[in-house]
């Protein structure tokens, strides 16, 4: 019987630090996702903060975050070393006017709408993802704090109660599916 799942509902959950940020998004790549199915965002600060310095591009979230530092500058962002991005995630995008950087799907839909998604901020891409607005506000404000939002639209309804899980085992907060 073929997989029939049709809920498009993304897992997300928003991290702290660079250590459970790390390991959420393990949990998910290990499961087999990849760079097209990852989004991660997180502030300009939090960016420097824990991604800046390349020399700590030990694990494998650091690694693609690294490879990902010339992507920034191409699309026109003003942060050298997008390595942070925890865009470990193919397309990764700077918005110096928001003081964000963006990695996956999202980068890509920002990328764009050009200088109107911009204007629509953080909240409008992600109820544009389908999160709820009020969920949208709490990931907002905790991006602001230094948080990492990470988002992944599970494949299956197994995947998706695993990565809630996971996720919620390595400090995410406000993870929901």
């Amino acid at each position: 019987m073929a997989d029939t799942f049709s809920d498009t509902r993304p897992v997300t959950g928003l991290f702290n630090d660079r250590e459970s940020a790390e390991r959420a998004y393990n949990s998910v790549s290990t499961r087999g996702y990849g760079s097209d199915d990852i989004n991660v965002v997180m502030s300009d600060d939090t960016r420097a903060t824990h991604f800046g310095n390349t020399e700590m591009a030990e694990t494998e979230l650091g690694n693609k975050a690294a490879k990902g530092a010339g992507v920034g500058g191409a699309i026109g962002g003003t942060i050298g070393a997008i390595a942070a991005a925890v865009a470990a995630i193919g397309t990764s995008l700077v918005l110096p006017g928001l003081g964000l950087v963006i990695a996956g799907p999202l980068a890509a839909a920002f990328a764009g709408a050009g200088a109107g998604a911009a204007a629509g901020g953080l909240v409008g891409a992600l109820v544009g993802w389908g999160i709820p607005e009020e969920r949208v506000r709490h990931y907002e404000e905790g991006v602001k704090k230094g948080g990492i939002l990470i988002g992944v639209r599970p494949k299956n309804a197994e995947d998706a109660a695993f990565i809630e899980q996971e996720w919620k085992a390595n400090r995410g907060e406000h993870v929901y599916y």
